[in-house]
């Protein structure tokens, strides 16, 4: 069953039940309910305590590039679960929970040029609380489902369908679309994409709202 925290009661958790290795936390949560702004809060706080201690991992470092979604006729689907090279994330957090190397380089995504940047962030080997937060971490459904064993905590965010929409609306409001493609967007794909998390993605250890 879920705990329900306040993000403030979650990182003091993490810090008191965690306090030896490397820690992979799971966070996850529909398109527009604010996973990369917690994820990076919870680093800060958790940083306060001891510097440098925290890192955030973000899962969309694997979105598939433009032109191999066009080949596959998935560009209007961009973001959902069949988008994103689900492989190589898995590999990436091997590699991360493994922490035997100096630092490691994983890609993140640029929205601004939409395409993901190799080697954009390092994780040192002394960080031992790593954020990892996307959509589909704890979605049920192969191959997403092989994911489960990385993670030493899992967290989703829990809003309601209409708060997602009206952030979603302003996201894309903020890229200068029109009304009509931001439709297209929203509710063709940013709200299955959220319906899919919420109904088929595995319990998480703790649920913020």
């Amino acid at each position: 069953m879920k705990t329900a925290v306040t993000p403030l009661e979650l990182a003091d958790r993490i810090r008191r039940q965690h306090a030896q290795g490397r820690v992979v936390i799971a966070l996850a949560g529909a398109p527009g309910s604010g996973k990369s702004t917690l994820a990076e809060w919870i680093c800060a706080r958790l940083n306060e305590g001891a510097p440098d201690c925290a890192a955030v991992f973000p899962m969309d470092g694997y979105h598939f590039d433009d032109r191999v979604l066009e080949a596959r006729g998935l560009r209007a689907r961009k973001g959902a679960p069949e988008t994103f090279d689900v492989a190589g994330l898995r590999h990436m957090l091997g590699r991360l929970r493994l922490n035997d190397e100096d630092e490691i380089a994983v890609p993140v995504f640029d929205r601004d040029l939409e395409i993901a940047r190799a080697g954009a962030r390092l994780i040192p080997r002394h960080v031992r609380y790593l954020i990892v937060e996307g959509n589909y971490l704890l979605l049920r459904q192969p191959p997403w489902s092989s994911l489960r064993d990385m993670f030493d905590v899992t967290i989703m965010i829990d809003l309601p369908e209409e708060t997602l929409r009206q952030r979603l609306v302003a996201r894309w409001q903020a890229y200068g679309l029109s009304p009509d493609v931001i439709a297209v967007k929203v509710e063709g794909n940013d709200i299955p994409n959220g319906r899919l998390v919420r109904d088929a993605s595995a319990p998480a250890d703790f649920a913020l709202a």
